[in-house]
């Protein structure tokens, strides 16, 4: 039984970077793809039509990209601070992305985060065919992994914290018992219970009682 749980987005929140928009760049799809994801981000485009989208565009990139990938993500200030303290203070911590599993899955496992999840993208014969396996990790998504690690930690929704910056996160904001914009957009910063424009992720500690 865990004492509360945080449950960060990933892109642009827990990473400094747009993961998708660093595989268009190998893509050569860059510029389509960032306008997709900026109007998307803002709510102005429905999330998993976008994803669809801009993951098309990544039809033949070989799946040795993900190594390369991997190496230019930049962790956002205070993640480490952030994960120690949450631990330290008998809590939970995870990531849920509308971002991809390839990148996603190592670096958790590499953080110790509890719980984590993402898309995963369709390789065949070692090529990445601009599909997306499964169901898409859209904002309805996110707030069922919110529910669901709350439920597997014996969390009370109301001990929960949900943290992100884009319109695909405000589901998950909207059910937890503190919802934190994060440099957010400026519909999140509207509806979001606290608002952080620094980019530190260690100062979310204060906010939970915990020394920042």
């Amino acid at each position: 039984m865990a004492r509360f749980l945080v449950i960060l987005d990933v892109d642009s929140t827990l990473v400094e970077n747009e993961v998708i928009e660093l595989l268009a760049e190998e893509a050569g799809s860059l510029r389509e793809v960032a306008d997709i994801t900026t109007r998307a981000m803002n709510g102005e485009l429905d999330f998993e039509q976008s994803l669809r989208s801009r993951v098309s565009t990544l039809a033949g990139l070989p799946n040795t990209v993900f190594d390369t990938i991997r190496d230019r993500v930049v962790l956002t200030a205070g993640v480490p601070e952030l994960i120690d303290g949450v631990h330290r203070g008998g809590g939970h911590i995870a990531i849920v992305s509308g971002g991809f599993a390839e990148i996603v899955d190592p670096l958790a496992r590499t953080l110790g985060l509890d719980y984590w999840r993402a898309n995963q993208l369709e390789v065949v014969d070692g090529v990445v065919t601009g599909r997306v396996l499964g169901a898409v990790i859209d904002a309805e998504a996110k707030a069922t992994a919110l529910r669901e690690w709350a439920a597997d930690s014996d969390v009370d929704l109301n001990h929960t914290v949900a943290v992100g910056d884009g319109a695909n996160d405000l589901r998950m904001m909207a059910i937890a018992g503190l919802s934190v914009g994060f440099d957010a957009k400026e519909r999140v910063r509207l509806e979001a219970d606290v608002v952080l424009s620094q980019r530190d992720l260690s100062h979310i500690l204060p906010l939970l009682g915990l020394r920042g």
